[in-house]
């Protein structure tokens, strides 16, 4: 497809959304990219091919559907808002390897969409559910050999974020838990209508076929690191023995600590992932 013609085009934009008459929703965070380098980026970061099968979240008006489209085997796009899908019939109608479900992605089960087959995600996301909805790919273990999303350039930061510094947290370790976090561009707010307040970034979550470390109860060693980042300026015994949910003395977390060779003072922000699972397993008598 002539490439001037593409919605990545502003102008084509512009020109779809009066043509249809689309007022932008507040409530489902719609920001449609208008950048061909930018696409292009998300194109060449999924690792896509003829042979793939792609998923995409919020096709909006269907700006990155055409491209994924002209560079897959097949697209199937999950669309919220029902007022876009008559757009999309319109926007996507050359191309007979693309299906759109108008449905909430939170809702779908994924794994059927393909019929078992390998696929990848690819997604500009809305940036007010971005981390429930990569946290509900990664939790429930959506069949997909990567998550390539265009998100908050601050969440980005905080998947691929390590012990020590500022970005580090209970997201970067539950990620990095799941998948292989690769920043693959930084991109400014001009490259979307329209223009969001803050900075965004392409983002590749390689998924894991195995999890990074071995802990006997990952829910348990979760509890840990949400108890520890939600009082991140106290010490790791104090922050544990505080949090609704777990129930341990103060001795108990100071033992298991200095069994580990840890000082007993330390906090959370200081353990890596496998850190956190050997404490974990220790707590629980592994």
């Amino acid at each position: 497809m002539d490439r001037e013609k593409m919605l990545s085009n502003p102008k084509e934009t512009i020109r779809v959304i009066q043509e249809n008459n689309f007022t932008f929703q507040k409530r489902f965070g719609q920001n449609f990219l208008i950048d061909d380098y930018v696409i292009d980026k998300i194109i060449k970061a999924s690792n896509i091919n003829k042979d793939s099968n792609v998923l995409e979240i919020g096709p909006g008006i269907g700006t990155l559907t055409q491209h994924l489209a002209e560079n897959a085997g097949r697209v199937v796009a999950v669309e919220i808002d029902n007022k876009l899908i008559p757009i999309l019939e319109k926007t996507l109608a050359q191309y007979d390897n693309v299906q759109v479900i108008n449905g909430d992605i939170m809702k779908q089960d994924i794994g059927a969409i393909f019929d078992g087959n390998p696929f990848s995600i690819v997604a500009n996301l809305p940036y007010y559910i971005t981390t429930p909805i990569i946290m509900s790919l990664l939790e429930s273990r959506v069949p997909a050999d990567t998550i390539t999303v265009m998100i908050q350039k601050e969440v980005a930061e905080r998947m691929q974020a390590g012990p020590g510094s500022k970005d580090y947290g209970a997201l970067s370790l539950a990620v990095q838990y799941y998948s292989e976090p690769y920043l693959a561009a930084n991109v400014p707010p001009n490259c979307f209508m329209p223009r969001p307040n803050v900075g965004s970034a392409v983002i590749r979550l390689s998924i894991l076929k195995e999890p990074p470390v071995d802990v006997k109860d990952e829910k348990h060693m979760f509890s840990l690191i949400r108890a520890a980042f939600n009082q991140r300026r106290k010490t790791l015994v104090n922050a544990v023995k505080n949090y609704d949910g777990l129930d341990y003395k103060r001795e108990e977390l100071e033992q298991a600590l200095r069994d580990l060779g840890y000082d007993e003072r330390i906090r959370g922000e200081a353990l890596t992932l496998e850190e956190f699972a050997r404490f974990s397993n220790k707590l629980q008598g592994f």
